[in-house]
């Protein structure tokens, strides 16, 4: 990846605000357009968005979306929107058993809405505090009561192919445990046994980091430091770990680029999170300095596959790192991506979770006595954003209704549309990816003005 040491936040204001112009007309054309008998839309089929029936992990984003842009824009419709639909859509994903995505639904709707109260921006009252931070402990708890405990010591969040399964998109989902721990939630278990949210959490952060996350210690003949393996296979029967799988990338050998974005950013989220722990009650996870070292050499590791292993030259990812046919594409590392090749499709949506990751972690080690690293990491994000901010990943047709074009879903499995003419999936969006655009665009902007917000 060329990464642009020229760019700032400020100098991206333009694109940043195009960017918030476009998706305010896609939001409220979604909104209007979208029957919720549908189910929750997923990802768009010649620009008109679809569901796809396999878990309600994207309906948090949809309505996400609309707390972000009124964040930027202080539009009150937009406020107004967000607030009804979570009301209305969202109770259900508080309390739902069956997934792992807490994280992803309940901090994008309830905690944005809480955050925005908190700040001052939004007027709610202490009412409706109470309501968003009721979702939100209930949200951890129930996250956290889908565990399994292993013979390594540790245990974690499992997938919802069950319980011998750990996916490294769940690291992100540690959002919901540790903010509900912030507000002084536990699990209750049998026998009123009161099971720690936050040393939940971080045993989940152990586990992922050393069997979903590579650091090229040799662990098998395939150990590439920040090679990420989409999924751990554990014997559910005595907690022993099996193998490395996958369920959306190519092989279990091979980085799923999506699932790398997921650990980048989380770990470093994680990180500022942290920062504001007392430090006796990091005790379960070795201490403050065992559990900053943690995310610390997950994140660079991660990071720095990123960035020398599968990014393209502009920074945007294709779909796996050992797609099968990247090598017919030459030397694409030296190149731009290429949306429209027709061999192996682009993911975005991956760059757009990652770029926010790379902004977060620079920032991090900036202010911790690591510049030079912090800002490789910062202006890398800034990098990736400068390309996904404009054509042919912002998507400017006013009939389509995505805002990032070029995100891929599951490749394995066909379900991402073929466009008339094209080999590869292309030209398509998802909640996802238009949501985390959203959110990397708001972080840029926050910086330009000088402020900074997290999740918690």
């Amino acid at each position: 990846m060329k990464i642009d040491a020229r760019l700032t936040p400020p100098r991206l204001q333009p694109k940043v605000d195009r960017v918030f112009e476009l998706a305010g007309r896609k939001i409220r054309a979604l909104d209007a357009a979208w029957d919720p008998a549908k189910g929750t839309p997923v990802f768009t089929v010649r620009g008109r968005y679809t569901s796809r029936g396999w878990t309600e992990w994207t309906q948090g984003f949809q309505f996400g979306m609309a707390f972000l842009h009124f964040d930027a824009t202080g539009d009150p419709a937009m406020l107004r929107l967000g607030r009804e639909k979570t009301v209305k859509f969202m109770a259900s994903h508080v309390s739902h058993t069956g997934v792992h995505d807490h994280g992803f639904n309940n901090l994008s709707t309830y905690g944005n809405l809480r955050r925005l109260i908190l700040e001052g921006r939004a007027d709610g009252g202490r009412d409706e505090l109470n309501f968003c931070e009721l979702a939100l402990k209930v949200s951890g708890a129930v996250q956290a009561a889908r565990w399994s405990s292993t013979a390594h010591g540790t245990g974690y969040i499992y997938s919802f192919n069950g319980p011998h399964s750990l996916f490294a998109d769940t690291i992100r989902s540690l959002r919901s445990l540790v903010v509900a721990h912030q507000l002084g939630h536990v699990l209750m278990g049998e026998g009123d046994r009161r099971i720690n949210l936050l040393d939940r959490a971080l045993e989940h952060l152990a586990t992922t980091a050393r069997f979903n996350v590579y650091h090229g210690h040799g662990r098998d003949a395939y150990d590439v430091r920040g090679r990420v393996a989409h999924e751990s296979l554990f014997n559910p029967t005595d907690g022993q770990y099996r193998c490395p799988s996958s369920q959306q990338g190519y092989s279990p050998f091979t980085t799923w680029t999506r699932g790398a974005a997921w650990v980048i950013c989380g770990c470093a989220e994680l990180l500022e999170f942290i920062d504001v722990v007392p430090g006796h009650q990091l005790d379960h996870g070795g201490g403050r300095r065992a559990v900053t070292d943690l995310l610390l050499q997950t994140a660079r590791a991660t990071c720095d596959y990123y960035l020398e292993g599968y990014s393209a030259r502009d920074g945007v990812p294709y779909w796996d790192s050992g797609a099968p046919n990247l090598g017919r594409l030459g030397d694409w590392r030296n190149k731009k991506a290429n949306p429209f090749n027709v061999w192996e499709p682009v993911d975005s949506s991956a760059a757009a979770i990652a770029a926010q990751g790379f902004i977060r972690l620079g920032r991090w080690l900036m202010a911790n006595g690591s510049p030079l690293a912090g800002k490789t990491y910062f202006q890398a994000g800034l990098t990736i954003a400068d390309t996904l901010f404009a054509e042919p990943y912002l998507a400017t047709d006013a009939k389509h209704q995505g805002l990032l074009l070029h995100s891929v879903y599951h490749r394995p499995n066909g379900w991402d549309h073929l466009p008339r003419g094209q080999k590869v999936p292309c030209g398509e969006s998802s909640m996802w990816g238009d949501y985390h655009a959203l959110e990397l665009a708001l972080l840029i902007r926050r910086l330009a003005e000088g402020n900074y917000y997290t999740f918690f």
